[in-house]
């Protein structure tokens, strides 16, 4: 019984084997069975798009939430990466997992508020892998509906801005050079939908995504072309950060405008980060791409 259900299968491989070819672009032609000759392009093999082999990527805030989901997909993907992450067990717990696929990956700890842990990340990852393709932007802070104007201080606006825009920009500038060196360079800032979204107590996270988005689109500019430059905008996404604000209350109205009735996960997000990276987006620079399945989630 099981040859007799095998054998459709074996015949259907034996023919795709035997009147198909190849070429370098990685397109197959099909043989003519009039001229018994190999001239049709038929289908176009998409797997050296999303192909990162021999890439280095590093992912900042990578022990935890998007930041793993990412550095995790760029890996089954073919990049080797750096975990960069205030946590230094948790960056090595996702550089573990990492290898035990067959990919190299490193745990580095990295304050990105630091200047001289942005200096060292960088340096640690030419140091183990000689060069550096791809930089996801992931660290932030802020948020959730705890920035009330006259409850913080300005200190804590700024800390803000230093965490999710100063050093995402530094970060770029020690990287950049080193992409253009490699002949591939891609980076991936994490913004939110925060950042076209008005709500109350969000006034220093909020804007600080908008000048994100921003800033990616004015860098865009800064580094082509050999450097390409975009953002995700996430919309709510199931993350430790979420789980410490969101009520069944607030949950509910979220999924009320909601169109697919789901939070985020961060893989979702993960997905949109590989797209940007890999070289299916060779054409796209400068760019917002909001994963929030067109929906509105807000804390209010």
């Amino acid at each position: 019984m099981q040859d007799e259900l095998r054998r459709p299968m074996m015949q259907i491989l034996s023919f795709v084997k035997n009147n198909t070819a190849r070429d370098n672009d990685g397109l197959i032609f099909a043989l003519d069975p009039v001229t018994q000759s190999f001239k049709r392009k038929i289908i176009m093999n998409i797997a050296p798009l999303f192909d990162l082999t021999g890439k280095v990527a590093v992912v900042t805030g990578g022990g935890n939430g998007i930041g793993r989901a990412s550095a995790r997909i760029l890996a089954q993907a073919g990049a080797d990466v750096v975990i960069a992450d205030m946590k230094q067990d948790d960056a090595q717990q996702v550089a573990d997992e990492i290898e035990t696929t067959g990919r190299r990956a490193i745990a580095v700890a990295c304050n990105v508020g630091k200047e001289e842990q942005l200096q060292n990340l960088v340096e640690r990852t030419l140091d183990v892998f000689g060069k550096l393709n791809i930089l996801v932007n992931n660290v932030g802070i802020g948020g959730g509906g705890r920035e009330n104007p006259f409850k913080i201080t300005l200190a804590d606006f700024e800390r803000v801005y230093d965490i999710n825009v100063f050093s995402t920009w530094r970060l770029c500038q020690l990287a950049v050079p080193h992409m253009k060196a490699s002949g591939y360079g891609s980076i991936v800032n994490i913004s939110s939908m925060s950042s076209i979204n008005s709500s109350p107590d969000m006034s220093a996270y909020a804007s600080s995504k908008a000048a994100i988005n921003h800033m990616t689109a004015n860098l865009a500019f800064d580094f082509a072309p050999e450097v390409r430059i975009n953002a995700v905008a996430p919309g709510a996404i199931e993350t430790q950060a979420l789980a410490s604000v969101l009520t069944p209350e607030i949950k509910e109205r979220m999924l009320a405008r909601t169109p697919l009735k789901r939070l985020g996960k961060a893989e979702d997000i993960a997905g949109a980060v590989l797209f940007l990276a890999a070289p299916v987006s060779a054409w796209i620079t400068g760019q917002v791409l909001f994963v929030n399945v067109g929906g509105k989630q807000t804390l209010d």
